[in-house]
């Protein structure tokens, strides 16, 4: 299968929210997701916490890379306290705003399963343009980024926070 295009916001979230439980419904044991904020993802939405819900079993892993996590505190407290709850299977970790962060695209949700990948990218966040493929070339590509930028940040998003 060719890769096929979105745009528009609304057709994102929707791609999102289902990919979410593709993931979820074919035991993809790792999934890659990078944006800025995460702001813009459907992390709120009912059926995507029911998703990853469902797919958070033990040797599963959620790696989580974004420039700042403080805008998904605000925007999404539902997913915060799923984070908190599942932390046994997520990694989060932030980039320096100052990494050049050359062919990046602006969010990007990989997962590999036993008999498939799938990769959404979206690289035009004013249009909302971009592609989801089921090809296994685009997410080894993807990854090989993901894993570059990844050596190149820090532990941040913490399950949970300390008041003193």
């Amino acid at each position: 299968m060719k890769a096929q295009t979105f745009s528009g916001r609304a057709e994102f979230q929707r791609l999102m929210v289902e990919m979410l439980g593709w993931i979820s419904a074919q035991g993809c044991r790792e999934v890659h997701a990078w944006d800025d904020s995460f702001v813009d993802w459907p992390l709120s939405d009912a059926q995507a916490l029911a998703s990853l819900t469902s797919w958070a079993r033990a040797g599963r892993q959620l790696h989580l890379l974004a420039v700042q996590y403080e805008d998904i505190a605000r925007r999404h407290p539902r997913f915060v306290r799923w984070r908190r709850d599942f932390a046994h299977c997520i990694t989060a970790r932030a980039v320096e705003p100052e990494l050049r962060l050359e062919g990046a695209p602006e969010s990007l949700l990989m997962a590999v399963c036993a008999e498939s990948t799938v990769t959404l990218r979206l690289f035009d966040r004013h249009l909302w343009r971009g592609e989801i493929s089921l090809e296994a070339a685009q997410r080894l590509r993807g990854l090989e980024w993901f894993d570059a930028v990844a050596q190149r940040s820090s532990e941040s998003f913490a399950p949970t926070t300390l008041g003193l």
